[in-house]
């Protein structure tokens, strides 16, 4: 992935690739030896490397969250599972493409697969509408894992939107209300629910297909309230803000974690998970079958009661 677009902090390691990547390319062409330059360069690649991304600001995380190369969730079905097939339309008013939903296989198991798509140029963004879902979205959605509920079939969500569509015609539509229904039925949808922040994790957007019974984020992925630049603007009413307001909302995958909010952090590789798209499908894959395995011998109705003691238990209160 050397040739994936950089991000600003990238550019040391991208300098570095390219050099080694002319050294290579110079050999192959010439009768001269410097497999040990090069052997010291790439050593010294992976020592810039592991000092970059293992001290990442929760800002520089978000940027990677956003990386154009990062694999969405078409990109995962495609990886690990099998005789997808995608189910279409809300039966109300249309089919919103900003959202996925289907059935597949994994390894052979029926399971139905929701999660937020966006696209990988202009015009497939315009039809996905940059990941951003309508109402008719999340009614699609629930519609799909009511399916999954009356077969028995677990659901596995994931999430990767900036936050839910806020135009008027979403508004017209009852944004509000679909995903404040999505919320209350998914916490007592009797069947397993493994929910997965694989991108940018934004507000009510996230939240309209993320009640599970394990919630986990990726590595470089960010799950909010707000988008670090919503935050900026209504508390300093500047874009430029928009790193401060990052580390300010805790976003993070280790931030999260540390405060309960969710269940546990996926490794991306150094990087992040465009780098090696299917070690990341990989490790997502294991979390998977780790918790259906753990999940299936527990009866329907306990389930549903320790997800909703989960979701009670989040947050701290204190009285005055």
């Amino acid at each position: 992935m050397a040739n994936a677009p950089g991000l600003d902090f990238e550019k040391p390691i991208i300098e570095l690739e390219r050099k080694i990547e002319e050294l290579k390319g110079f050999t192959a062409h010439k009768d001269i030896d410097i497999s040990g330059e090069i052997k010291r360069l790439e050593e010294k690649l992976e020592h810039i490397k592991k000092d970059i991304y293992d001290n990442l600001t929760p800002w520089q995380r978000v940027q990677i969250a956003r990386h154009p190369k990062r694999p969405y969730t078409l990109d995962y079905i495609d990886t690990m599972m099998t005789d997808f097939i995608e189910l279409h339309g809300d039966r109300h008013f249309a089919d919103d493409r900003a959202l996925i939903c289907g059935l597949a296989k994994l390894d052979g198991e029926g399971i139905v697969v929701i999660g937020h798509q966006k696209g990988r140029d202009t015009k497939e963004n315009l039809q996905r509408n940059f990941g951003s879902a309508h109402p008719e979205g999340y009614r699609k959605a629930l519609r799909v894992m009511k399916i999954a509920e009356k077969f028995s079939l677990p659901i596995i969500s994931f999430i990767d939107t900036p936050g839910a569509y806020p135009g008027i015609g979403a508004e017209e539509r009852g944004q509000a209300e679909a995903i404040a229904y999505n919320l209350r039925q998914m916490a007592d949808l009797k069947t397993i629910i493994l929910v997965f922040v694989i991108g940018e994790g934004g507000s009510g957007g996230a939240l309209g297909i993320g009640v599970g019974d394990k919630v986990y984020v990726l590595e470089n992925a960010y799950y909010s309230v707000i988008s670090p630049e919503g935050c900026a603007a209504i508390l300093w009413k500047e874009r430029s803000k928009s790193p401060e307001a990052a580390a300010a909302l805790k976003l993070t995958a280790k931030d999260l974690f540390e405060m309960h909010i969710i269940d546990d952090i996926i490794k991306e590789p150094l990087g992040g998970a465009h780098r090696d798209p299917h070690q990341t499908a990989e490790n997502i894959k294991k979390a998977i079958k780790k918790d259906l395995a753990s999940l299936k011998s527990i009866p329907k109705e306990k389930l549903v009661d320790m997800r909703y003691a989960k979701i009670r238990s989040i947050g701290v209160f204190k009285e005055s």
